[in-house]
């Protein structure tokens, strides 16, 4: 599957079939993650790996009661540890190390749609339950919950703002018109 075909059919998945998720797949979506870019290339970003399904339906809980989420096979929650951003980028840390994980968050999204994986970007939760649940250290920032598993549904694509109504040319307010011959994906 190329990059654009990824990018373009990939989807939230929340419905899984009963299925464990092969140990090389999970090594290869976290390889994704470990590839993305980060500021200064300091590799903050950690990961959990969590298949335990008492733990699982507690993280579900702690995401606000959304239990489709223990349903996953695992679900690898998304994590940064920013005191060396901070010494070297003082205020904009915090922002930073969002960036850097949500680089490592799309990654792995698209990584798992290669390998044939469903999985979803979930950022509504209680963060100091899943620390407490998970054991985290106070120095830790958690991100994402990213339930993976196998497809139990195909949803239809969300509808996108076509490229001409998103972009300009050389200042805000002069559209580019001509970006719109070039879409190469349906609109």
């Amino acid at each position: 599957m190329d990059v654009f075909e990824a990018i373009f059919f990939r989807r939230s998945i929340r419905k899984f079939i009963d299925k464990p998720v092969e140990e090389e797949k999970i090594a290869r979506i976290l390889d994704a993650a470990r590839w993305a870019p980060s500021i200064g290339n300091l590799q903050e970003c950690e990961f959990i790996i969590v298949d335990d399904l008492g733990k699982k339906i507690q993280l579900s809980e702690a995401a606000l009661g959304q239990y489709w989420i223990s349903q996953a096979s695992v679900v690898i929650v998304v994590l940064t540890k920013n005191d060396r951003v901070s010494r070297l980028y003082g205020k904009k840390a915090d922002d930073f190390v969002k960036y850097d994980a949500a680089a490592a968050i799309q990654n792995m999204l698209l990584a798992a749609h290669a390998l044939g994986l469903g999985a979803c970007w979930v950022s509504v939760f209680e963060e100091e339950a899943v620390e407490r649940i998970l054991n985290i250290p106070s120095e830790l920032d958690v991100h994402a919950l990213i339930p993976i598993g196998y497809p139990a549904e195909k949803p239809n694509p969300p509808h996108r703002r076509g490229i001409e109504f998103i972009t300009y040319f050389n200042e805000y307010g002069n559209r580019w018109i001509k970006l719109k011959e070039k879409q190469t994906f349906p609109a």
